[in-house]
């Protein structure tokens, strides 16, 4: 989409909708405490049109950092519990037939939702998995040779625990580069811990999500969806991101490096970051700081690496570190 397309904008209007998306920030904070970064990656990803990995151990509030998200932007959400048995129409939708017309009707899944938390994903079989390859890239589910829209805006959150292997089933390299961006979600640091804790004693309640309000609207967001789109990009930093996704491929100690397609989803969040920033322009800063969530699920580790205990993370800060920064 060209920047002739998008529809211009004032300062002030921008400042306006940048306000509200700090807003969202505050409201799940009233829910969701020591996890500022993660939620900082749910907003990115929206702006950017992307989807979000959320992975941590049970019990760190994925869930629930999902739910207030959802609660606070104000858009439609549903939650899809992922078992084994979970078919792909209970997903996306299916022909149901009706005996009062004789004939099939299509009946939307729970996919069709502006938030689908897609809930322990890697508890269900690869089919289901691929189930939301369509959904996630083209905003769209075919059924009986149609193509039905999904609502704007849409965005897949799918949290995953790290540590559980019995009746998992590993996300495949396809599925895993629909998702923008994979967020770790750590154990809180002590006084955050305790501020949960007081929370909770003052009568707070994870299920209702009491206190937290919508503070945007979906018109706000599709406008500043746009207006992030809109920030500029010179030809140095395209260049920037184009090098750091190369020094992946030749490094040592991976096997698939960062493709095209991760190259993009970089450049796309860089520039959500940017106007977060109020920055009229994207720098190296902002590529570096949206670089390990972006691409640290998409580098695919040779197996001795892989033995040596080397990491995702650690091959990109020695890429950062390696590749020279435009002036």
């Amino acid at each position: 989409m060209s920047d002739e397309s998008i529809p211009s904008a004032t300062p002030a209007d921008d400042e306006a909708l940048r306000q509200a998306m700090h807003r969202v920030r505050s409201e799940v904070d009233k829910a969701v405490i020591g996890q500022a970064g993660t939620v900082t990656g749910l907003l990115v990803a929206l702006l950017a049109r992307g989807h979000v990995l959320l992975e941590g151990v049970p019990g760190v509030a994925k869930t629930l950092l999902v739910r207030s998200f959802a609660r606070a932007i104000g858009l439609d959400t549903k939650r899809v519990q992922f078992t084994p048995d979970l078919m792909p129409g209970d997903v996306t939708g299916s022909l149901v037939y009706d005996a009062r017309t004789g004939e099939f009707e299509f009946r939307a899944g729970p996919v069709f939702t502006n938030i689908l938390l897609a809930d322990e994903i890697n508890r269900t079989p690869p089919k289901t998995q691929a189930a939301l390859l369509e959904a996630m890239e083209e905003r769209q589910v075919s059924a009986d040779g149609l193509s039905r829209p999904l609502p704007d805006p849409f965005l897949v959150a799918a949290t995953q625990n790290p540590v559980e292997h019995e009746g998992t089933y590993t996300l495949p390299e396809a599925q895993l580069d629909r998702f923008m961006m994979k967020l770790v979600v750590g154990m809180p640091e002590r006084d955050a811990e305790v501020e949960v804790l007081r929370l909770h004693a003052g009568g707070f309640s994870p299920r209702l999500l009491t206190g937290i309000e919508a503070v945007v609207s979906g018109d706000e967001i599709r406008a500043a969806q746009d207006a992030a789109a809109r920030v500029r990009v010179t030809d140095d930093v395209l260049g920037y991101v184009v090098d750091l996704a190369r020094a992946t491929r030749l490094s040592p100690s991976v096997e698939l490096g960062a493709s095209p397609r991760a190259s993009t989803a970089l450049l796309a969040a860089a520039k959500a970051w940017a106007w977060l920033n109020a920055s009229s322009a994207v720098t190296p800063d902002h590529v570096q700081t949206m670089l390990m969530p972006t691409w640290r699920h998409r580098l695919q580790l040779r197996p001795d690496a892989q033995m040596e205990g080397v990491s995702a993370d650690a091959v990109l800060q020695s890429v950062v570190q390696q590749t020279r920064v435009p002036i």
